[in-house]
């Protein structure tokens, strides 16, 4: 398994909701390899955001273990996991959470130029990344100038720009028309495959699901490997 990029074994998160226990993930256990991708799909409140948010450092599973590029990231304490998040992850939500104040280009290089990276390096980087999403003659365009399916390809730059090993998607597409859809995802697998990360994206989109090396559904509270 050493060379897994994620594995996880028998994760449990439950949620207390009045006098009623809710079991959202009852012994989650897989793993996806390095520098592969994975996807997966469920009905909505089924754990999908959940599952990632552990994974991503966001939540803390009540039981199990998740282990990232070797690192068991259930066991680090909160100061650790502040670093894991910001240097070892890359997210994208389905709200592209870009700052309206700053261009594209300044929203792509700024979590780097936050981690320490030099600002020169930091644009250069951004520049680039920029234009593996076809969106270089924007760089200087803010949020309210791109569309729904730009700002979601410049968040896709985003979470690419710290070099993380590991990329979370959570329904990269659900708010994106067809076309934009099919465009986002097709550059979100490409730039994860030109830079070598390992992608998992949690969605209802058959489209872009059916282009991982793996698939998965979750299903009260159990992964399952798709048929």
């Amino acid at each position: 398994m050493s060379d897994a990029m994620i594995r996880t074994e028998n994760i449990v998160k439950n949620y207390i909701s009045g006098d009623e226990t809710l079991h959202i993930l009852r012994g989650v256990s897989f793993s996806i390899p390095l520098g592969l991708s994975a996807a997966i799909s469920g009905r909505s409140g089924s754990g999908k955001s959940t599952l990632l948010n552990i994974l991503g450092g966001l939540d803390r599973s009540d039981e199990g273990k998740a282990f990232i590029g070797g690192t068991e990231i259930t066991a680090l304490p909160e100061k650790d996991l502040s670093v894991y998040r910001s240097k070892k992850v890359g997210f994208i939500f389905q709200f592209h959470y870009l700052l309206k104040d700053f261009t594209a280009l300044e929203n792509v290089m700024l979590p780097a130029y936050i981690a320490g990276m030099k600002k020169k390096e930091a644009l250069e980087r951004a520049r680039e990344l920029l234009a593996d999403v076809q969106l270089i003659d924007r760089a200087s365009h803010f949020p309210s100038q791109l569309s729904g399916g730009e700002r979601q390809r410049v968040a896709t730059a985003r979470s690419m720009v710290n070099d993380p090993d590991l990329i979370l998607a959570d329904e990269p597409t659900g708010n994106l028309d067809r076309d934009n859809s099919a465009l986002v995802a097709e550059l979100l697998y490409a730039s994860a495959e030109k830079w070598g990360k390992t992608l998992l994206v949690v969605t209802h989109d058959e489209k872009l699901a059916a282009r991982a090396s793996h698939r998965y559904t979750l299903e009260n509270g159990l992964l399952e490997a798709a048929a």
